[in-house]
């Protein structure tokens, strides 16, 4: 099979290293970036011929199209706002896409386009990343085990393994997705409905051993389209980003001050949006690319042969120094290549614009993670 990866950044060098190193399935993999000389960097660390770098701008949505060509699978590691004309191009062309996702509105217009994407034969599964995607996959692993599910509840954060004062937190993915997540609303099932819930509020308290004290909170997109897939079949349903004690209060301090508004305004006779300066302010003073965790928490209660059941699923992932990817590339990018393989080799459930967790089949899915040493830590209570 051939895969091509838009974009050459953190997670594309991800999926790329993924598709050479991990899949024996795939025979050559296509890179591409605005900026070529990434594309040709990432072909040149992870060192094979079996890779082809090339110059392509997203927004040039012809130029994306006939690169697709000829390609099997497009996993998509660009800004998400260019996930709509891609799936558009992805459908046009006959390959399938998939994305790492980060925003639900978007999402929604992808999946809007169900039926185009049947008619062409293919699989558009937006959101396939770490949190939306293999958590959602996880979830439905999980469910498998209960006759009847009443609450999932999903934890997940990147950490540095060094953290650093003032926010104990580096840069592990686009610093847009970090705002995105901290300032949309969160969707969640409460009471056995869907509803919104401000994002960096309900603070809770966690720990994983050999962690110092942990915090989990409200934050946008991790359900994705989970709500819309347990409505009425569960009353509680959540997701929660996981930071070192003490960061939700002091970025939330900031988003309070107006630092995340787009909103335009006048200093010293000039237009500057709030966001774009707090972004590139993040970017200069925040610490990037250090060893870090990924650490997943699920748990669930329900009903299990007429008794009450508590189930836990733990993933505690860290850099892997052999290779140099990270744990967020790791449980990000390879999760992406896994379900973009799937779908190439017609190992999927249905065809159309599908959520993943109705498209991706849990057990081959998990079988793929543990193949990679992402490994699940499965407990009852």
């Amino acid at each position: 099979m051939k895969i091509l990866v838009l974009g050459a950044g953190r997670m594309g060098h991800g999926a790329v290293f993924d598709l050479i190193h991990n899949s024996p399935g795939v025979e050559r993999v296509t890179v591409a970036d605005f900026d070529v000389k990434k594309a040709d960097a990432v072909a040149e660390a992870v060192g094979t011929s079996r890779v082809d770098a090339h110059h392509v701008d997203a927004a040039n949505i012809s130029d994306v199209a006939d690169l697709m060509r000829g390609h099997d699978s497009v996993i998509s590691c660009v800004n998400y706002w260019y996930n709509v004309a891609l799936s558009k191009a992805a459908i046009e062309t006959g390959a399938n896409f998939c994305d790492l996702g980060g925003n639900n509105y978007i999402v929604d217009e992808q999946l809007a386009l169900d039926a185009d994407a049947k008619a062409a034969g293919v699989n558009i599964i937006p959101d396939c990343g770490l949190a939306p995607g293999m958590v959602s996959v996880l979830a439905m692993h999980g469910v498998a085990k209960f006759d009847a599910v009443d609450e999932i509840h999903i934890r997940v954060g990147g950490l540095p393994q060094d953290p650093q004062p003032p926010l104990n937190y580096q840069l592990v993915f686009s610093v847009e997705g970090l705002i995105n997540e901290y300032i949309e609303v969160a969707r969640v099932i409460r009471d056995g409905k869907i509803t919104e819930v401000p994002s960096m509020t309900e603070i809770e308290q966690l720990s994983f051993e050999g962690f110092p004290p942990l915090e989990a909170f409200q934050t946008s997109g991790g359900t994705s389209t989970l709500p819309d897939t347990f409505l009425g079949k569960v009353n509680e349903l959540d997701y929660k980003t996981i930071r070192y004690a003490g960061h939700c209060d002091k970025f939330k301090t900031m988003i309070d001050l107006g630092l995340c508004s787009s909103d335009e305004m006048l200093v010293d006779f000039q237009k500057v949006t709030p966001r774009k300066v707090f972004g590139d302010l993040l970017q200069k003073h925040l610490p990037a690319d250090g060893p870090d965790y990924v650490l997943v928490r699920l748990d669930f209660v329900g009903q299990k042969d007429g008794a009450t059941k508590k189930l836990r699923y733990d993933v505690v992932d860290k850099q892997d120094e052999a290779t140099g990817m990270s744990a967020m590339m790791r449980t990000t990018a390879f999760p992406a290549s896994i379900i973009a393989q799937m779908m190439a080799s017609g190992d999927v459930m249905t065809r159309g614009a599908t959520p993943q967790e109705r498209a991706i089949d849990p057990d081959k899915f998990v079988a793929e993670l543990e193949r990679r040493k992402i490994n699940i830590h499965e407990s009852t209570m």
